[in-house]
């Protein structure tokens, strides 16, 4: 299995369709994320389960995470039963947490596998930070946006944006990666998904979760770093191996280490390009 060093896509594939499952892992994606939940009807999880424990009794080419059902579900159990010693699985994603004792409930549950917790109602981004900080084994933090727009009722995109930082912030505070955004439910729309990705961009998250993999090199290339902003990076650094502290450069432009430390992680995307 190869990983890249920073996930940009992550696609979202029924648990329940093994052919689409095969075709995902074939896509291109850095991350490819079945789904036992949302996306299987209730008389399918039995199924979705078996086929993905079949899946996973060998290791894939790309990192494969499973989207098992709430705790509070009666398929909870059955699917961390089947799932957890499989050698293929590379991370288990929590759906509906609200609080930190959900993470800890699951780590509990699991053998030290990479948790992701997605957050997708009020009380779960007020507990932002606590759930991003409840255990080591929490490995990523993000946003269901379907179920959290339905539970704060908000009627634009733009009413979801303060969620959206809190995350950023959260995920930040806790020492976790940036969170990739939730999915761009229209897969017909690539110039509405471009434009979404380049404001989620704007908003700190990096990378994002798909649906189809035509999607995928949208995304990928919304959050990629572009050829001025390469040529920044390197400047900064250029300037900060040569001199100590903060400093103009001949643009005008400031630096510190913060200044610093972005243009590394800019520079750090540039394997991919």
């Amino acid at each position: 299995m190869t990983t890249a060093p920073f996930p940009l896509t992550w696609l979202y594939v029924p648990g329940d369709r093994p052919r689409v499952v095969a075709k995902a892992l074939a896509s291109g994606a850095d991350v490819v994320v079945i789904d036992l939940e949302d996306a299987v009807a209730p008389d399918r999880k039995d199924y979705a389960r078996a086929a993905t424990a079949e899946l996973l009794t060998h290791s894939q080419q790309v990192p494969v995470h499973v989207r098992i059902n709430a705790l509070d579900t009666p398929w909870a159990q059955a699917d961390l039963q089947a799932l957890v010693s499989l050698p293929g699985l590379d991370g288990l994603r929590l759906p509906k947490v609200t609080s930190p004792e959900d993470i800890r409930r699951l780590a509990a549950l699991t053998t030290a596998l990479p948790l992701y917790a997605l957050l997708e109602s009020a009380l779960g981004i007020e507990h932002a930070y606590a759930i991003a900080a409840a255990h080591p084994a929490l490995r990523g933090i993000s946003l269901g946006e379907a179920d959290l727009r339905a539970d704060l009722g908000v009627r634009d995109d733009i009413g979801l944006d303060w969620s959206r930082s809190r995350i950023v912030v959260a995920a930040r505070a806790a020492g976790l990666a940036p969170p990739p955004q939730s999915v761009h439910p229209d897969t017909r729309d690539l110039g509405g998904l471009a434009a979404s990705c380049a404001h989620g961009r704007a908003l700190g998250f990096l990378g994002r979760a798909a649906i189809h993999p035509r999607q995928l090199p949208i995304i990928e290339r919304a959050y990629l770093p572009t050829e001025a902003e390469l040529e920044q990076a390197e400047r900064v650094i250029k300037a900060a191996t040569t001199e100590q502290g903060a400093q103009a450069l001949p643009d005008g432009s400031f630096i510190d280490a913060a200044v610093v430390a972005a243009a590394r992680r800019t520079l750090s995307l540039t394997d991919r390009r």
